[in-house]
């Protein structure tokens, strides 16, 4: 299963029929570029610099600059992931000043770092959010009409509030649609089934697959480190540590830790998926609040997802006047241990998945590999991106959008609306 094939069971919130197209033709259709606070490269005692790339995902990038000027990786610090098939623009810190000439000298392809002066370590997290500049290429329309079919969508998806805040394709896995599987095995502790899903499971379209089958049938280990290509180093570093250990739960350790989590916030990013879907489904409105919803503070066009407030009958009136005023929004469950549901209509969707999926809260603190334990959180059901604009490039057959997002919003999810594509 694919991801277009995946995604088909969220719901689109706009009914207008989408424009097709093709994005990610080439690296410079899709430009994504970092915004992180002022402060953090103000003052401080590291090294920052733009990191610009294309045809890299961030930690290969990270891991071949370590290893470039000798320092292990997790001295390299960044505020977030960027997607491969992209042009990408990111900052970086290195704590050792000492360094300084040879990141200047450095030369990688596809890799070009900038220095932009000093400041504080940086952190996963750590920043506002991205800019965005993407090419639709070739849509299923004549230019002209898929420009008007466009302003159709998008007053639409206006009079709805904007466009749903479902996690991207980016989140799961966009040929193996495993992550989120991967994610509820290790909820469960089931390592093992973990181990062979992320090593066997295949498509017999990728690098590779030929040797991931092998394993599945064989479970051989010698022979899945001769099969496996170098180039997945994390699988092959899985399979060293369980030959040393005869451990799948010691093998899953050995993971970077930021790749080690995507498991379980993939399936955290699924069962979100799932509420928001369940909720359009039922003809709820997601920029309007119902009593028992729990909604957001938002500050500047930006989303507080840490300070939320649940709806009561006494609040319905002042909390829906402070979504109209944009000063506030609906919220969807990021499930983990400290979650707090809603109530109401859409608390009984949040439990009845829950219950559906036959996972429970508490299994969230990942009592048998602690590292992983996921608190949870609250995540705003739209998406309401700023200085949305687009024009044609009649030339190219294509129309180009720029726009900015608040951090772990996906533009993938905006283009998803426009495109129908899956």
């Amino acid at each position: 299963m694919d991801y277009r094939e995946f995604f088909r069971q969220f719901k689109h919130l706009s009914e207008t029929p989408g424009i097709g197209g093709k994005i990610k033709q080439k690296p410079e259709d899709f430009v994504v570029v970092e915004v992180v606070p002022k402060r953090l490269i103000s003052r401080g005692p590291c090294l920052i610099y733009k990191l610009k790339k294309k045809n890299w995902e961030t930690m290969a990038a990270i891991k071949e600059i370590a290893k470039r000027i000798g320092i292990h990786y997790k001295d390299i610090g960044f505020a977030g992931t960027k997607d491969r098939h992209a042009f990408t623009v990111q900052y970086i810190s290195i704590c050792d000043t000492t360094l300084k000439e040879k990141l200047d000298s450095l030369k990688i392809q596809d890799i070009k770092l900038e220095f932009v002066g000093y400041g504080k370590p940086l952190k996963l997290g750590m920043l506002v959010g991205n800019k965005f500049k993407i090419i639709i290429r070739e849509p299923d329309l004549p230019i002209e009409k898929a420009f008007e079919r466009t302003k159709e969508i998008v007053s639409e998806l206006k009079s709805k509030g904007g466009f749903p805040n479902y996690f991207g394709y980016q989140r799961f896995g966009e040929k193996r649609v495993v992550n989120h599987e991967i994610g509820k095995l290790l909820l469960k502790g089931q390592f093992e089934e973990a181990a062979i899903k992320f090593l066997g499971e295949y498509t017999g379209e990728m690098e590779g697959d030929e040797a991931r089958k092998n394993f599945l049938e064989t479970r051989d280990i010698e022979r899945a480190l001769e099969e496996f290509p170098k180039f997945l180093r994390y699988e092959r570093a899985m399979l060293y540590r369980y030959k040393e250990t005869g451990s799948w739960k010691k093998a899953f350790a050995v993971l970077p830790r930021p790749i080690l989590r995507i498991f379980i916030h993939s399936y955290q990013s699924y069962l979100f998926n799932k509420a928001l879907s369940r909720r359009i489904e039922e003809g709820l409105p997601l920029n309007e609040a119902l009593i028992g919803d729990i909604v957001c503070q938002v500050k500047h066009g930006i989303p507080l997802r840490s300070k939320t407030f649940k709806v009561t009958k006494g609040t319905l009136r002042l909390v829906n006047e402070k979504i109209k005023k944009r000063e506030a929004m609906v919220t969807g469950p990021i499930f983990g241990f400290a979650s707090r549901l809603a109530d109401g209509e859409i608390g009984k969707i949040e439990r009845e998945i829950l219950e559906e999926e036959e996972i429970s809260l508490e299994e969230f603190k990942m009592k048998s590999l602690k590292i992983l334990a996921e608190p949870g959180g609250r995540r705003e059901l739209l998406i309401k991106p700023l200085g949305f604009k687009y024009k044609t490039l009649p030339e190219e057959d294509a129309i180009i959008f720029k726009f900015f997002l608040p951090k772990g919003v996906y533009a993938t999810s905006v283009l998803r609306e426009i495109m129908k594509d899956y």
